[in-house]
């Protein structure tokens, strides 16, 4: 089993650590095995920034992304750049306050999280947007255990624990509710 992911975004928002916690949740505290590989301009802030993850329980070959089983975006470039390239049968969670989604290719569905409003108002760390993203991505990816992210989040993230754990958990929440109530759709 293969599984791949694409987070990507602006500098500034968190895309690398969120792929970084991702990744060590799954490796480190889910024993299966991951890559990542992580793309971002020299600008300090505001330039295109992803990170690509490759989850599986067996050995993995070929350590890039070719076809997204999931992408979070968290800017417009992000979704253009690589919403086309999400497999049937994907998913795309954006930032509707940050993306004007496009005309999405059949069989992918998309999942607005308004995860910069959420971090602000709910959390009060606006930075704290992109561990939103993960807690919904976690609800969204059966792969994905939320005590090994916590953990992950515990290990790799140094300043604002708390805030960024009450995001994540935010995030988690409402992933299992927006995925509840889609099943309910079907």
């Amino acid at each position: 089993m293969r599984y791949e992911i694409v987070i990507a975004g602006a500098g500034g928002q968190g895309v690398i650590l969120a792929g970084t916690v991702v990744g060590t949740a799954v490796a480190v505290f889910q024993d299966l095995n991951a890559t990542q590989v992580s793309s971002y301009g020299p600008e300090a802030r505001g330039g295109h920034v992803f990170t690509e993850l490759v989850i599986s329980d067996e050995d993995i070959g070929y350590p890039g992304v070719e076809e997204p089983d999931i992408l979070v975006a968290m800017s417009q470039w992000a979704y253009e750049e690589f919403g086309g390239r999400v497999r049937s049968g994907g998913t795309i969670i954006y930032d509707p306050d940050l993306v004007e989604p496009g005309k999405a290719r059949p069989g992918v569905r998309e999942v607005p999280v308004p995860a910069m409003s959420l971090a602000e108002e709910q959390v009060g760390l606006k930075l704290s947007a992109n561990m939103v993203m993960v807690g919904v991505l976690t609800a969204f990816c059966d792969l994905i255990e939320a005590r090994a992210v916590e953990e992950a989040i515990r290990y790799r993230v140094g300043r604002r624990l708390e805030e960024n754990l009450r995001a994540f958990r935010l995030g988690y929440e409402l992933g299992l509710r927006l995925r509840s109530s889609e099943a309910e759709g079907f």
